[in-house]
């Protein structure tokens, strides 16, 4: 028997809310009354995205991708199944196979991949490299299969197939420190803008089941504890929480429901490059072995979407809500013009709908709030006869005699 207690009713209360809230908000509920995504019994465990929850993976994936190409990352993309010869040589036969889908093809076989960082290594391997080139930053948008036990799938949480904001950074040692401190500002740039709070920071260390020696380790947890140290960014160790091939930075976030998460990470690998033999030419004319760095922000999209739907509880910001606008008539006789924004907008980028209906306006306007979206753009005769708009948000505000151009002009700031 175990039981709980608090200090004040207050905390009780607290508590009580949270988890009502908790089971309220849960992301498979949100999911299904949203319409996003859902299972089937023909794919246990892989989610079907639908096309408004597609719309909230692409508007992630859009935001990495421009961030991306503001520091100097090139986008690539690698199979979805190598040989098994590739995933021994990796190390992840040895250490992950009862988590790996198997098949055989011309009497060779093959692994789906569980990780993506083989096909940036045999990318990297493809010409010689010079230090000139280094940092070299691969990002790959990478759809994984993991075999995980039916009894511990939960949604979009945990899942068999999943996509990766991965990036690979093969650099030089003296580089380590700078690439780390620009993937931690691209992690608080990121949840900042997703709703996040500060977030917290775990250095985690060799496990038990591990490759290479002591010595490299020592070496690669240090890289990462000195980058922490000179960002003066407080940190806590958890003790043998490692990759098998590395130790690792881990994020972790807290939603408005008092939960943790673990998010991003951020590991320094010492051990693929001596795998795989990959070396660099040194402005000295010799071959030197660079580090690589394993980069994932979000982590999974699939399990980021989950938290993000229960912390801000299905009303997502504006730049990740699946419909950002909906024009609203008051007569049918504003149709022509309704239809006629509605293309302006999705013109300039906005997801944007109008669908003729016979409800009044407030009618109309209950149905957005339920469906949650940010802006209700009424037209009637006045906004016709004015060529504007009148821009209502969720929370019940009015705008009055606004034009497109200022609507779009708003959407890009807040996008």
């Amino acid at each position: 028997i175990s039981g709980i207690v608090f200090w004040t009713a207050e905390e009780l209360a607290d508590y009580e809310r949270i988890q009502e809230e908790r089971i309220k908000y849960d992301h498979r509920r949100l999911g299904k009354q949203m319409d996003l995504f859902s299972f089937h019994d023909e794919g246990v465990g892989f989610p079907f995205f639908h096309p408004h929850g597609k719309r909230i993976i692409n508007a992630l994936t859009s935001h990495m991708r421009t961030l991306h190409r503001m520091h100097g990352y090139e986008e690539v993309s690698t199979p979805t199944m190598l040989s098994d010869e590739l995933w021994k040589q990796s190390g992840h036969y040895a250490h992950y196979r009862q988590n790996m889908y198997f098949c055989d093809i011309d009497e060779k076989s093959y692994a789906v991949k569980p990780m993506n960082c083989p096909g940036a290594i045999l990318i990297y391997k493809t010409r010689p490299r010079s230090y000139r080139e280094l940092p070299l930053k691969l990002a790959e948008f990478g759809h994984v299969h993991r075999h995980e036990l039916s009894g511990v799938l939960h949604g979009l949480m945990r899942v068999r197939a999943f996509t990766q904001d991965d990036a690979h950074i093969f650099c030089m040692p003296n580089q380590i420190e700078q690439e780390i401190r620009t993937i931690l500002s691209l992690i608080e740039t990121t949840l900042t803008k997703a709703g996040f709070g500060k977030p917290t920071i775990a250095v985690s260390t060799k496990p038990e089941s591990a490759m290479g020696s002591d010595s490299l380790w020592e070496q690669a947890t240090n890289a990462l504890t000195s980058a922490l140290d000179s960002l003066e960014m407080p940190y806590t160790i958890k003790p043998g929480e490692g990759a098998f091939y590395g130790p690792k930075i881990e994020i972790v976030i807290k939603d408005s429901m008092e939960r943790e998460w673990q998010c991003g990470t951020i590991q320094v690998d010492f051990f693929q490059p001596e795998n795989f033999d990959i070396h660099y030419v040194a402005s000295s004319g010799e071959r030197e072995r660079p580090v690589i760095i394993h980069q994932a922000i979000f982590g999974s999209l699939e399990r980021f979407l989950a938290i993000l739907l229960e912390h801000h509880k299905g009303t997502l910001p504006f730049w990740l809500a699946p419909v950002q606008a909906r024009v609203l008539t008051i007569t049918d006789a504003c149709a022509s013009y309704a239809e006629k924004i509605k293309k302006e907008l999705i013109a300039a980028g906005i997801r944007a709908e109008y669908t003729p209906s016979s409800d009044p306006l407030s009618g109309q306007i209950k149905t957005a709030q339920q469906d949650r979206i940010p802006w209700m753009i009424v037209v009637g005769a006045k906004e016709v006869a004015a060529e504007t708009v009148t821009l209502r948000t969720l929370d019940g505000k009015q705008e009055f005699g606004i034009s497109v151009a200022t609507l779009i002009e708003r959407a890009r700031t807040l996008s």
